[in-house]
């Protein structure tokens, strides 16, 4: 099994950078695909970015494009998701996910499609 556990959210201004991490357990953590969703109070939970196993393609949501990085560390079991140019927009807690099929992170609609997630951690960009 893989338990993830997400940090780095806080309270930053807009037009700032943040950088989020996923540290995750199991030895089996380079065998899956791993993404971001965030969900804002009242709405539903939105895919972010998403990264194969490999590491060598990614996907990212219309609204994260440009601005948001996602990398993985498969010596360090972690997971980042490095964002800048913020907006008042992007407040949400940030949730990281693990599954075996990178295809399915921007299709899902909730976590609870895909195999793993975590707790999520809290950005809160000021205007």
């Amino acid at each position: 099994q893989v338990q993830l556990v997400e940090s780095g959210g806080r309270l930053v201004q807009a037009g700032g950078s943040l950088r989020l991490s996923c540290a995750a357990s199991g030895r089996t953590f380079s065998r899956y695909a791993m993404g971001w969703f965030r969900q804002a109070p009242g709405k539903e939970c939105e895919f972010v970015a998403a990264i194969r196993s490999t590491g060598l393609s990614f996907t990212y949501a219309d609204s994260a494009k440009g601005r948001f990085t996602i990398s993985r560390d498969d010596a360090k079991n972690t997971v980042y998701l490095q964002m800048s140019g913020l907006k008042p927009e992007d407040t949400a807690v940030y949730y990281c996910a693990a599954d075996l099929s990178y295809s399915n992170f921007p299709r899902v609609k909730g976590l609870s499609d895909l195999t793993y997630w975590g707790k999520g951690t809290l950005v809160t960009v000021s205007s």
